[in-house]
């Protein structure tokens, strides 16, 4: 088997599991490379990772059996960027906090790196969003996993999305901004501005104002089909366009249109998986002190 692991620099609380990893991965003689970055920002640990083979963001066409992210939910989303459209599944091990992306806890590591090698998991697909744009952005890493986003920048000043959807119009949003996020991105940042919690595997989109300046203006869920096309005016002229957790500055003279990924995001989850429990431990649904 070849594996792929990315992570991040890691503190003396997390790098034993780190070890456990590698440890579990080398005793199987399987083949491993190393991220280029993961890597680098663990040069000091006491764990020597100078001995892998490496591979690079943006010049290595990677193949592989599986990728292990080590970290929380950003990690596995840089992970991603390391495989765009090869649909390598990636298994997310949670070292962070929270986790909705990296599902497998701490203590489950054995468990799961036994399963990876008994093929005993689920490959969950998720749907992507796709960017195009009048001028390239994001090194052609132009598709995200939880949201699109378009927000102010420098300015205590609104500015005003104009929203297409299949060349007509739906609306005029004035406020700090819009986003639109996938199923995925549903427990994230379109989240907490007020917008609706969706199954991964649904087929649709969410455009979710973020403040906006009419209080009647509400998340709407739309097809996964549809491309949408935004316009952007503000009085700063500069405002900030993002994918997931990475941030372009651009110009109102962008054109940005949006639609659905023709490759899927590939996550590896155990067999007893199952995203209403995560709901409920991660939100704490049901959490009462009286009982």
């Amino acid at each position: 088997m070849k594996l792929l692991i990315h992570g991040r620099g890691y503190s003396s609380d997390t790098m034993p599991f780190i070890k456990q990893v590698l440890d579990f991965i080398s005793k199987q003689g399987s083949t491993v490379m190393l991220s280029d970055k993961f890597v680098s920002l663990n040069k000091d640990a006491e764990i020597d990772l100078s001995n892998y083979a490496t591979f690079d963001m943006h010049t290595d066409k990677l193949k592989a059996d599986a990728a292990i992210s080590l970290g929380g939910d950003g990690t596995l989303l840089e992970t991603l960027l390391y495989i765009r459209d090869e649909e390598i599944p990636i298994m997310g091990i949670n070292t962070g906090r929270l986790g909705f992306l990296a599902t497998i806890a701490k203590q489950d590591i054995e468990n799961a790196l036994n399963c990876l090698y008994q093929d005993n998991y689920q490959s969950d697909e998720r749907m992507l969003i796709h960017l195009d744009s009048n001028i390239e952005l994001f090194d052609g890493a132009n598709f995200a996993l939880n949201e699109f986003a378009i927000t102010k920048k420098d300015t205590s000043s609104m500015i005003n999305v104009k929203c297409f959807i299949d060349g007509q119009l739906l609306n005029s949003y004035w406020a700090d901004g819009l986003m639109v996020s996938t199923p995925t991105g549903s427990t994230g940042y379109s989240l907490s501005c007020g917008g609706p919690l969706m199954f991964p595997n649904q087929e649709n989109f969410i455009i979710t104002p973020i403040s906006p300046h009419n209080l009647n203006v509400r998340p709407l869920i739309v097809s996964d089909l549809s491309n949408m096309t935004f316009q952007i005016e503000s009085r700063n002229r500069n405002f900030l366009v993002s994918l997931d957790s990475r941030s372009v500055t651009v110009d109102n003279t962008i054109k940005l249109s949006i639609k659905k990924e023709i490759f899927k995001a590939k996550l590896i989850n155990l067999a007893n998986y199952n995203f209403p429990d995560v709901l409920r431990k991660k939100l704490n649904w049901g959490l009462d002190l009286r009982n």
